[in-house]
């Protein structure tokens, strides 16, 4: 079995003062050439993960080695193999995008020829060729971050951290920020990336770790995580909210879980699809409702993360 981009176990991270630690037991395995998901709640730990695994940060117990280097005693050479792309774009708005790349370059001990050639590589390969010579500050959004994304590869990085790649943007330049981290991936990269999209993860990530208070809680593909609360969702929607409350009751009897109410509409998780819905549609004839609308779907990744906040939330209750 191929080693992993990278390895974590048992980290473990406190901050002078904090009241819990921000890593409590971290363990996490990244195959190559993948984009891995590491998603949690605010405070969950997922920055503080990163920091550490991008050598910004000493560890205080465990182990965690990145692209077969050891985090903590050879942190140079893990350095020399990795990326980072931050929230928020480090480019410089005055200076052109080739100008960025360049200064990039030199920055990374690139020769003044070499930095030169690798701002045109990744020009190109990030579709802004054209736009190289404009400054900075007459880039859109999705441009931006797509240079963003390319002053991380500069050294042509084994590992790429990549944190909340779209965070503001709009739907077009978040698919093209999509598109950039896929090639990137084709090309061999891999790709560790947090996010507050869902869908983005979705979209992007092979595989999924889901923090909570320092802890993976929870880890797989993103179908093998929607499985967990039920391999289909019916949606109903009625006339108003207490038709809703009237069928509620018919329609819990035949839900393989919780169902989840919103005014006039109520979601239910079944494991047989077919037998549900008719077993449903019978029950609300038999009380003489009728919904306004039906739709099958797969669970989503934010009912994954409501479900896993509310678990989580239970034991933390029962432990006090």
């Amino acid at each position: 079995m191929a080693e992993p981009a990278i390895a974590a176990h048992g980290v473990r991270k406190t901050y002078r003062g904090a009241p819990a630690p921000a890593l409590d037991g971290f363990d996490l395995e990244v195959p190559r050439g993948t984009v891995y998901g590491l998603l949690g709640p605010n405070g969950a730990g997922k920055t503080t993960a990163v920091r550490i695994l991008a050598t910004l940060m000493r560890l205080d117990a465990g182990r965690a080695v990145v692209a077969g280097h050891d985090v903590t005693t050879q942190p140079a050479q893990v350095r020399q193999r990795i990326g980072l792309v931050g929230q928020y774009a480090a480019v410089d708005e005055i200076l052109s995008g080739r100008q960025n790349l360049v200064l990039f370059g030199r920055l990374n001990h690139l020769g003044r020829a070499r930095a030169a050639t690798r701002a045109d590589e990744l020009l190109e390969r990030f579709g802004l060729t054209d736009a190289g010579g404009k400054p900075v500050a007459k880039y859109s959004g999705g441009m931006r971050r797509r240079l963003d994304l390319a002053a991380g590869l500069i050294v042509s990085p084994e590992v790429l951290f990549v944190d909340e790649p779209t965070t503001g943007l709009d739907p077009q330049a978040r698919q093209e920020v999509w598109s950039a981290l896929r090639e990137l991936v084709a090309g061999g990269t891999t790709v560790l990336l947090t996010t507050q999209y869902l869908e983005e993860a979705d979209q992007l990530a092979s595989r999924i770790a889901m923090l909570w208070h320092g802890r993976v809680v929870s880890e797989g593909t993103p179908d093998e995580l929607k499985a967990t609360i039920g391999e289909d969702w019916i949606d109903l929607a009625f006339a108003d909210p207490e038709q809703a409350g009237r069928a509620l009751p018919a329609v819990a009897a035949h839900a393989d879980g919780e169902p989840r109410t919103e005014q006039h509409r109520i979601s239910v998780p079944v494991r047989q699809r077919t037998k549900a819905l008719i077993a449903i549609s019978t029950a609300l004839a038999a009380e003489g409702v009728e919904p306004v609308e039906v739709n099958l779907r797969r669970p989503t990744l934010d009912e994954v993360f409501l479900d896993l906040h509310r678990k989580q939330g239970d034991k933390q209750e029962v432990a006090a």
